[in-house]
Formats: C-alpha cells, sequence, structure tokens
C-alpha cells in the first residue's frame, strides 16, 4: 500500500518534487497537495509578463489539471492549512476534513513584507506577489493610475516595468544607492537603472520612505527629505519573508525559515521542507534555482536513495523590466581575486568576470546573457580556465575554438 505524502504548498518548489519524484519513486506514494491560492500552479516568476500584457495568466500555469491527475495527485487549491497535529500527523484544513499523512513536505512559500509606515493601511496600498495582485495593479494600469513602488530589488523592478507598460505612470523608489544591490555591482546596476528609465520608469535612489499621505485613499508618498510624489496608488516591494507560522505553531524548529538537514528534513520526524521557506545552512535562498536544487534531493531521498543537498551557487538570471540580467558566485571580489570587465553603455551591455586561483568565481552580466549558463557551468564546476582565460569574455563559441586551435 503507499505511504500518503501531503505537499502543503501549490508553487514553482511544489510542481518540480511532484515532478521529480514521478522519475524516481513513481507509485510508492499517495501523493496530496494542498494549495491556498483558488488556482493551478503557475510560474511566478511571469507575473511582471502578464502585467505588461506579453503572456496571459493562463499561459503561466505550469502544468494542466491532466499532468497531475496522470500522476495519481490528489490536487486541494483554495485550501488553507490551519495546523498541523504532528502527534496524529493529521492536517486540518479550514472548513474540511483533516488529513493524515505518513510524510510531510512544507512548501509554504513567502508573504511579501508591509513596510511598518505612517499611511499603510490607506486604500490603495498593495503588495505585488502572486496572481490576485497582478489583476489589481491591471485595473490599476487600465486607469492610467499615477504608481509609486517602494523597493528596487527583483519584485519593485517587476511590478514598476509592467505597470508602465500597461500604462501607467510609474515613480520607483529605492533605499539603497544602486539597484538589486545583492545581485548586480554598482557599474552594473547603473547601467539597469539607465535601461529602466528608458522605459519611463523614473527611479529614484537613496530614497526613504517617510510616510504614505491621504484621508481614505493613497494620495502621495513623502520621502524622510520631505520630497512629495504624487500617487493613486502604492506598490510596497520591499523583500518578502518565509512563511514559517504553521510549522513554528506546530513546534518544528524555526529560524529565519524552517531548519532543515542536508536532506531537507526538518527537525520533526519525517517532515520536510523546501523552497522559499526553507532555512538550510542558515540561508533561506527566496530563488527558483535552489528550490528546484531541492526538490531534486528531496525525492531522490524519499526514493530511498542517498542524496544530500550541499547548498547553491546562488545566481539570478533573468528578464528585470524587459533586460536581461545575470549574476552568479562571488560577484563583487575579493582581495585575492581579480575582475575583467567589459562595458558599452551605448549598446547597452555590461560584462564582469571575477577570476581567483585560476577559476571562474562570480560574474555579471547587464543586456548580453547568451554565455550565462556557460559561466555558471565553470563557476559550480570550479574548472581551471587557463586554456580559455584570452577569449573566455566574448563568449563560449570564441573560448571553444581558441581551446580547439
Amino acid at each position: 500500500m503507499s505511504e500518503q505524502l501531503v505537499i502543503v504548498g501549490n508553487g514553482m518548489a511544489a510542481v518540480r518534487l511532484v515532478d521529480e519524484l514521478a522519475k524516481v519513486a513513481l507509485g510508492r506514494y499517495a501523493i496530496a497537495v494542498i494549495g491556498a491560492e483558488p488556482r493551478l500552479a503557475y510560474n511566478r516568476v511571469l507575473l511582471s509578463s502578464v502585467l505588461a500584457g506579453e503572456t496571459t495568466s493562463h499561459e503561466i500555469e505550469l502544468k494542466p489539471a491532466n499532468w497531475w491527475r496522470d500522476r495519481g495527485v490528489t490536487l486541494k487549491y483554495g485550501c488553507t492549512v490551519d495546523e498541523i497535529d504532528v502527534g496524529r500527523r493529521e492536517l486540518k484544513i479550514a472548513g474540511e476534513e483533516s488529513v493524515t499523512y505518513s510524510k510531510l513536505v512544507l512548501a509554504t512559500g513567502s508573504t511579501p513584507l508591509r513596510l511598518n509606515l505612517p499611511g499603510a493601511e490607506l486604500q490603495g496600498v498593495h503588495t505585488f506577489r502572486d496572481s490576485r495582485d497582478a489583476d489589481l495593479m491591471l485595473s490599476l494600469a487600465a486607469g492610467k493610475k499615477r504608481v509609486v513602488v517602494v523597493g528596487g530589488g527583483l519584485l519593485g523592478l517587476e511590478a514598476a516595468y509592467g505597470l508602465a507598460k500597461a500604462g501607467s505612470p510609474v515613480t520607483l523608489v529605492h533605499l539603497m544607492d544602486r539597484l538589486m544591490e545583492r545581485q548586480l555591482d554598482a557599474p552594473a546596476a547603473a547601467l539597469l537603472k539607465s535601461l529602466v528609465e528608458r522605459k519611463g520608469i523614473k527611479v529614484l535612489l537613496n530614497a526613504n520612505t517617510g510616510r504614505i499621505i491621504g484621508e481614505k485613499r493613497v494620495e502621495a508618498v513623502e520621502l524622510s527629505d520631505g520630497h512629495r510624489i504624487d500617487a493613486d496608488a502604492v506598490i510596497l516591494a520591499a523583500g518578502v519573508r518565509s512563511n514559517i507560522t504553521l510549522a513554528k505553531e506546530a513546534g518544528i524548529a524555526v529560524n529565519r525559515g524552517i531548519i532543515v538537514d542536508d536532506h531537507l528534513q526538518t527537525g520533526t520526524e519525517d517532515i520536510f521542507a523546501l523552497g522559499e521557506c526553507a532555512e538550510h545552512r542558515g540561508i533561506c535562498y527566496g530563488l527558483v534555482e535552489p528550490a528546484y536544487e531541492q526538490a531534486r534531493v528531496l525525492a531522490q531521498h524519499l526514493a530511498g536513495r542517498k542524496a544530500a543537498y550541499p547548498g547553491s551557487v546562488v545566481a539570478t538570471n533573468l528578464k528585470v523590466s524587459g533586460v536581461s540580467v545575470f549574476s552568479a558566485g562571488e560577484f563583487l571580489g575579493t582581495d585575492r581575486s581579480e575582475s575583467v570587465v567589459l562595458s558599452d553603455v551605448r549598446r547597452g551591455t555590461y560584462k564582469k568576470l571575477v577570476i581567483e586561483d585560476g577559476r571562474l568565481t562570480g560574474a555579471v552580466l547587464v543586456g548580453d546573457t547568451v554565455d550565462a549558463l556557460w559561466y555558471l557551468e565553470l563557476i559550480r564546476n570550479r574548472e581551471t580556465i587557463a586554456a580559455v582565460r584570452k577569449d573566455m569574455m566574448f563568449g563560449r563559441p570564441a573560448a571553444t575554438l581558441a581551446r580547439a586551435a
């Protein structure tokens, strides 16, 4: 008889886990997936493309309904798990009967931070995290509403781009001195800022949001220096927090995320976690690729095979506000490293390769990211680059020809 495996969360990590389990442990588990959003799992990364009118909400679904049926998965979406009863191995679902489990996987994702600002409770203050947020922002854009986006990380830039392309006048305010400071060095961020501004988005850096002004609805945003920006709506996109409440209330060990070991096992027997809600060796990754790597390892482990998750080389490889951006590894460099840089501001391209001890240890690309996966492979495999060093800046084909010669 199949063991009952329940996955709480129906996002990208959960879908990848089911896919991996179907490859290595088909039939071993009776799988149930419980998701709070009232729809099939979708690619959250593409929400800004829906907002920008480049694709539709339906087209970003990860798998059709028959894919789940063909793998024998019971899919319950629009359902909220209120409690985990560890002793009885049971989940209590709001408004429904309880569900029992033999093994439990928490893939509960994260929640956008709602800044503690005066005026944050006003009508017209929103976050950008799920498809419902995207639908709401589409209505703002349709009405040509003036929008202030707070936060110049990935989420903020995506919200600003989608809104601007859909027709809203957008101002993006960011506390730091450069955009995407966790993923880009200063020259790359400066180029990204200029490319974003060409798309009609006003960008204010070193801008500390003081308060949101209005009686009942948003009327303006005031910065701490007194500068006022008239607005009809505010999008808060200043980071996310791992969803750990369900685990914490069940007595499962948590810190910033749900603490897991190299098998993605929590401190509680037969309960696992992965994706944005998981904290491994002190790190909550909050990115798609580490979640996929975790899913592969967990599927192998649940199949009874030897597998361990050593952590991930953090990499970003996305279109940000319509601009291709990639970064990986120690892209800021160290005292022992050296950097090779190619910058062409007029063409909107920037490349930086960081080399240490004869190996590629980091990279940043803006505009031209054709060779991103090759650079990532070199970083992850720690390959020596002596044979291609002179030509690697010009891409894999040029380096391969040089090596052959």
